[in-house]
């Protein structure tokens, strides 16, 4: 069955709301569970907008405010690109554009015991996710997905890294896949990491390729859908 967002906050999805909004009534989803991201919080049975932006909503059941910002405020289960402050006994210190320093520890890796502790240098690009991020305490990170799994988390080698607004992060992450991303896939081969903190690691067969898939990503933010694929085909004018 196709899970859909709730009759109460229907109205809102996709719409921009304004801090105070309230944008759904828990009374009326009984039997239901829902997660919050960003820029929402709960008031007994109401879920208000802490921040102006869109309202959006993700299968099953996560609902959060969308807007492009510089800062980052870190949400239990975002994927975010992290690099390596410090290094102690028990954890590695990880700058995640965050208000606070982050901590991963290191025994949060698959399979990870102490006979096999990693060793990142400073510096070191991570693709980690956040495990807790309660107001007042340092972020908890992990390089395991929920099931314990490495996944697609760990270092980051070689290639580019730079920095977009977390609107632009949240877009090339969403489904379907955004038009400047599909427009270069067709045309050529790269890798490509996305963190909801505003960063974004690419790395293909050569420097000016990789040049190239990050000027395009960078120019989409203020395009729309047809812009976006016309600007990457002039760009891509110039590999050819």
């Amino acid at each position: 069955m196709e899970t859909k967002p709730s009759s109460s906050s229907a109205n809102f999805v996709d719409q921009l709301v304004c801090p105070g909004d309230v944008v759904l009534d828990l009374s009326s989803m009984t039997n239901q569970t829902i997660k919050l991201g960003g820029g929402l919080r709960q008031e007994c049975d109401a879920i208000s907008v802490m921040k102006a932006g869109k309202l959006r909503f993700s299968k099953p059941n996560k609902y959060w405010v969308e807007n492009s910002q510089k800062r980052y405020v870190p949400h239990a289960e975002d994927s975010v690109l992290g690099i390596v402050a410090d290094s102690r006994s028990d954890n590695f210190l990880v700058d995640i554009k965050g208000p606070a320093i982050a901590f991963l520890p290191v025994l949060a890796f698959e399979g990870g015991t102490r006979r096999n502790i990693p060793k990142f240098e400073i510096g070191t690009l991570l693709y980690v996710r956040v495990v807790k991020a309660n107001p007042g305490m340092n972020p908890e990170l992990s390089c395991t997905d929920a099931t314990g799994k490495a996944a697609e988390f760990g270092a980051l080698k070689d290639g580019y890294m730079f920095e977009c607004t977390t609107g632009l992060s949240r877009r090339l992450l969403s489904s379907p896949t955004c038009p400047v991303l599909d427009a270069l896939g067709k045309k050529i081969s790269f890798e490509i990491a996305v963190g909801l903190n505003g960063r974004v690691w690419v790395k293909a067969a050569s420097p000016q390729t990789t040049v190239i898939v990050a000027n395009a990503i960078m120019n989409s933010e203020t395009l729309s859908d047809a812009q976006q694929r016309i600007m990457v085909e002039k760009l891509l004018q110039r590999i050819q």
